[in-house]
């Protein structure tokens, strides 16, 4: 019997108390709560799509705005889902997807490097989808990329509703993320230097 991979990670600050348990091998399944329907609703599509077990909470100033909370729950999945990899051995490594939203494509391209690092290309037209600030967006991916050792390429050519391009991010990077932890059949880390 193969080990599940788990990570489990709370943090709190001043600005927010989050905590956030995945698993990477499923079941596809999202208990998520942070106040904000839209980040909900983005999330739970990251783990379905990405074949997670996920669960977060997160209880922020949401009346300052929701720049805290989203942040801080980038960071802390971030580090959840860098637990879980633990030290990279034996997956794929490599991911890339891209997905239709309508009128609208996004992009992603990763991998599992250890080295962080964010190109992320896409314009929003509204500051805000469903309570939440598109401009957070980018925000929210650097702080997954940077915990979790993702060098993460996200992109929209194109695309006209803002809801439907960041829809399609999300899930373009779901699917990435699934094809890229496949345990790989060496069962060694990808990589000439022996580690990842």
């Amino acid at each position: 019997m193969e080990r599940t991979r788990v990570g489990k990670v709370s943090r709190k600050t001043k600005e927010t108390e989050i905590s956030v348990q995945v698993g990477l091998d499923g079941p596809a399944a999202a208990e998520i709560s942070t106040g904000i329907g839209f980040f909900d609703h983005m999330l739970t599509a990251f783990a379905i799509h990405g074949g997670l077990d996920l669960q977060i909470k997160c209880q922020g100033d949401l009346e300052v705005d929701c720049h805290h909370s989203i942040e801080d729950t980038g960071i802390v999945l971030g580090q959840a889902l860098g637990q879980a990899l633990g030290d990279k051995s034996g997956i794929l490594r490599y991911g890339e997807s891209r997905i239709p939203m309508d009128e609208a494509l996004g992009e992603c391209i990763l991998d599992i490097s250890g080295r962080p690092f964010l190109v992320f290309q896409a314009e929003f037209t509204a500051d805000q989808v469903g309570g939440m600030d598109t401009q957070m967006v980018e925000e929210f991916f650097r702080a997954v990329a940077f915990q979790a050792g993702l060098t993460l390429h996200l992109s929209v050519p194109y695309g006209r509703n803002d809801h439907h391009k960041v829809e399609a991010l999300f899930k373009a990077f779901a699917h990435a993320f699934r094809k890229a932890v496949v345990r790989s059949e060496a069962g060694q880390a990808l990589s000439t230097k022996g580690v990842l």
